[in-house]
């Protein structure tokens, strides 16, 4: 079996600005399908469109190519990209909302990057400091209208959308970076409000999804992305939803209840998740990877295939274009406003 036809099912990460022997290899295994990057491996837009080009000459086959960049404290690439505001800050903005996911995705996509993790759909309840001014809102209609807006930009650009962390990361303190968060709220509590952004978000075509590291204890024992109730169940039958289910990263904290890496991996697949992250653990990736049966999953496949960028232009090309200069305009001079 060769990796040309396959798109495995692990996302891992690279140290630097440039690939190691080693990673080359490792991205090459027949179980890895993405790489996502950090802020570690970006200078600027060459340099990043350069280490782009080298995974892809890397890998043997398709490879999808990721990075978070919502805006606010989340945007990995800053120099040479147009500063994004977080995107509580879009309800004073409303219109802007979908020349930002535009924006956002058109620069990505013309450095080589197929998708940004985005937009986030959880809804603020005040309490949670990891999504606090990430969400949209503190109203879930508002939410929901300003993500579905910032999705519709980044489809113009040629961009997919991962929506996340279902069923919602808003109703909890704990970081789940650094605990494992518990949400005491009963289903029917989160059906009239968190559910709702994923909801619509779907019925308009959502391509992806990132369930939360978050346990609903009153519904289920596992955290969301381990459960079969929340994916299979709620997201796939009720909810109707056809496509990828992305993991959170199986290194942070909030997955550690699963076990070692291997089993962490193995209930998460289990669970329904198509592809696993696996970041800034470049021994536990490996492991991971070794611990996967390598086989052809066409349904895998074929979810994930919407997951390719489709970059309209060149970034020279884009830089030059009438609507990015507006765009980048609009969007610096309301970063300006919100600081």
């Amino acid at each position: 079996m060769t990796t040309d036809y396959l798109l495995g099912p692990v996302m891992l990460d690279v140290a630097g600005l440039t690939l190691t022997p080693h990673e080359k290899d490792i991205i090459n295994h027949p179980n890895t399908g993405a790489v996502i990057l950090f802020a570690r491996n970006y200078s600027d837009p060459e340099q990043i469109t350069r280490l782009i080009a080298e995974i892809r000459v890397a890998r043997n086959g398709r490879i999808l190519i990721a990075v978070d960049q919502e805006g606010g404290r989340v945007q990995r690439f800053q120099n040479g990209f147009t500063r994004l505001p977080p995107a509580c800050c879009y309800a004073d903005a409303p219109e802007l909302a979908e020349t930002a996911g535009w924006l956002m995705a058109a620069e990505l996509l013309a450095v080589g990057v197929d998708f940004s993790f985005a937009p986030v759909l959880d809804v603020d309840c005040g309490i949670s400091q990891v999504i606090g001014n990430r969400s949209f809102s503190t109203e879930c209609e508002r939410a929901t209208a300003l993500a579905s807006q910032f999705r519709k930009g980044m489809n113009a650009a040629g961009m997919a959308a991962t929506g996340k962390h279902f069923p919602g990361h808003g109703g909890v303190a704990a970081d789940s970076h650094l605990a494992l968060p518990v949400d005491e709220r009963d289903l029917a509590t989160l059906r009239v409000k968190d559910l709702l952004p994923f909801k619509a978000l779907i019925e308009e075509g959502l391509e992806a999804i990132m369930p939360a590291h978050v346990i609903y204890k009153a519904i289920d024992p596992n955290p969301a992305g381990f459960s079969s109730f929340w994916i299979q169940q709620v997201l796939r039958k009720e909810l109707g939803f056809n496509g990828v289910v992305f993991s959170d990263d199986l290194s942070m904290e909030g997955a550690a209840v699963a076990g070692g890496y291997p089993e962490r991996a193995r209930l998460a697949q289990d669970a329904g998740c198509d592809m696993l992250l696996v970041c800034n653990n470049p021994v536990a990736a490996e492991a991971v990877l070794e611990s996967l049966p390598v086989k052809n999953n066409p349904l895998r496949e074929q979810r994930l295939a919407i997951m390719r960028g489709k970059p309209a232009m060149d970034r020279e090309t884009l830089m030059r274009s009438a609507k990015w200069q507006e765009s980048s305009n609009l969007i610096t001079e309301l970063v300006s406003r919100y600081a």
